[in-house]
Order: C-alpha cells, then sequence, then structure tokens
C-alpha cells in the first residue's frame, strides 16, 4: 500500500476529528467527553504497548518527566482541545493545530537553546499574526464563547508542543512509541478521577447511539488508528515531507465542515488562515535548510 496514501487516509481521520468533536460537544459535557474517550482509548493502547512492548523500560528517575507528559498529553491537550471546540468552528480547532510546528521551534529555542534563524522567527511571526486574525475573528472580544474557545483550543497546542519538545529526551532514550503510548496511558489515568466525580455529582448522561458512535471515533479512530498510521508514515518517510502533509488537514476540514456542518466560511478566515499556513510553511522550509 502506498505511503502517500496512507498519509491521506491518516490526514481524512485527524480533519474528521474536528468535525466529530464538534458535534458530540453538542450534547455531550466536555468532562465525560474526555473521560468516555480515554476508557476505551485506553484499553486499546494497553493491549498495544502489551503486545509490542511488553514491559515499561522507564528508569525511576525518569518517572517525573513521563508524568508531566502524561499531564501535557490528556488533562491539557485533550480536554482543554474539547472544552474549547465547543466553543468554537471545526475548521478553527484544526487550523490552531497548524501552529503546532511554529510553537515548537519557539519551544526548542527557550527550552532545548536551539539556534533560531531570521528565516525562522519571520515565519513564527507570521503564523502568529495569521491565528490572531482568526483568534478574533469577530472582533476583539474576550467575553465572547468564540474567542473563549479559540484560546482554550491554542492553550490545548501549546500544551502538545511543550509535549513535543520535553518529550526529547525519553524519545532518544525509549523509543516514541514507548513514550508516547506511556504517556496517553498515563494522561487517561490521570484523568480518570475528573470523570468519576463529573459522573458522581451529576449522574451519568444520556448519550444517543451517534453520539457514542462519535466517542468510539475519537477514541479508536483518533487516538489509536491515526496516531498509529502516522508512526507508521514517519518511520517509512522523511519527517519534513510528512509534515508537509498535516498543513492540508485544516483546508480538509473546512470542506468537510461546510459539507457536513454548514459552517460558514468569512474572508478573514481565509485570510488569517492562508497567512497561518504560509507562516508554517515558511518555518518548515527554514527548518530543512
Amino acid at each position: 500500500m502506498s505511503i502517500y496514501f496512507i498519509l491521506i487516509f491518516q490526514q481524512l481521520l485527524a480533519a474528521g476529528t474536528h468535525l466529530v468533536a464538534k458535534t458530540v460537544t453538542v450534547h455531550v459535557d466536555p468532562v465525560i467527553l474526555t473521560f468516555l474517550r480515554n476508557c476505551v482509548s485506553l484499553l486499546a493502547m494497553l493491549v498495544m504497548f502489551l503486545v509490542r512492548e511488553r514491559r515499561i523500560k522507564v528508569e525511576r528517575q525518569d518517572l517525573p518527566r513521563l508524568l508531566w507528559l502524561s499531564f501535557l498529553a490528556v488533562p491539557m491537550n485533550q480536554f482543554l482541545y474539547l472544552y474549547g471546540i465547543k466553543f468554537t468552528l471545526a475548521a478553527n480547532g484544526a487550523l490552531l493545530y497548524a501552529m503546532t510546528p511554529a510553537l515548537i521551534l519557539v519551544f526548542s529555542y527557550f527550552i532545548l537553546k536551539e539556534s533560531m534563524t531570521r528565516l525562522k522567527v519571520i515565519g513564527i511571526a507570521i503564523a502568529f499574526a495569521g491565528i490572531t486574525i482568526v483568534i478574533f475573528e469577530r472582533g476583539i472580544d474576550f467575553s465572547s464563547d468564540f474567542a473563549y474557545g479559540n484560546i482554550m483550543i491554542f492553550f490545548a497546542v501549546i500544551a502538545w508542543a511543550l509535549f513535543a519538545i520535553q518529550g526529547k529526551i525519553l524519545v532518544k532514550k525509549y523509543g516514541a512509541f514507548h513514550i508516547t503510548v506511556l504517556s496517553m496511558i498515563g494522561g487517561a489515568a490521570m484523568f480518570l478521577p475528573v470523570g468519576l466525580a463529573q459522573i458522581a455529582i451529576e449522574g451519568f448522561p444520556e448519550i444517543s447511539s451517534a453520539d457514542w458512535g462519535g466517542i468510539l471515533y475519537l477514541s479508536l479512530g483518533t487516538s489509536v488508528v491515526s496516531y498509529m498510521l502516522w508512526f507508521y508514515a514517519l518511520g517509512r518517510m522523511d519527517t519534513a515531507k510528512v509534515a508537509v502533509f498535516a498543513n492540508a488537514q485544516p483546508i480538509l476540514t473546512t470542506i468537510l465542515a461546510v459539507i457536513f456542518l454548514d459552517q460558514p466560511v468569512t474572508l478573514l478566515f481565509v485570510i488569517g488562515g492562508s497567512i497561518t499556513i504560509s507562516g508554517v510553511l515558511l518555518t518548515q522550509q527554514s527548518s530543512s535548510n
């Protein structure tokens, strides 16, 4: 099977994540959704880990860092994303996640003391200018639900970028699969008490069969299948080329959102999105040189 076909399928799955999350959060509280999503994906990832890795290889002195990565992966990244998408549009979520490469460069400079070229700085500045237009597309009003949702997702993206940066040391030592899956398992375990407390207070909600389908999509389609395909592609293709495919995700999400969710596409979104993707592409180009 062609690696390009696999990447296209993976991007379609990832683009669908934003549509499904937006649809399900209309009816299901983000805390409950995060809880149920992680209950299902936790079981799947445990099976994957036991089949492939069989045992935990992380040494005791590295456990605090692993726990921090777990906190970034689920309570920060996954929950803040699902919480934020409830208030904003699916395409906005995808576009905000397109900022990940630029944020990784910023954190690499400050945390890992990696070099920062003039071209990278220009690319990052352009990307931030574009994303600012999208976040405040409906005006600079911090009290509006729309801006609030965008800001929450932006914090989720920051958490994901920090996860990528601060996980480098453990990934080099134990491998990407081992650390990523352990972090997701740890993060899911961390969020379990939060979900159980919510259910104890408000009771278990009535969830339609369609929303259960969405939960399974987010649990298995996104957290397991999409991740495995991405991991497979990274092992067989240059990282820079794989990253280029991710830039298509906001475009795919926007097209799907217009078709299935009747999402309006404003001129400011198109301008801000184009500027953001241009800035991200510039940072990726400068990184590959």
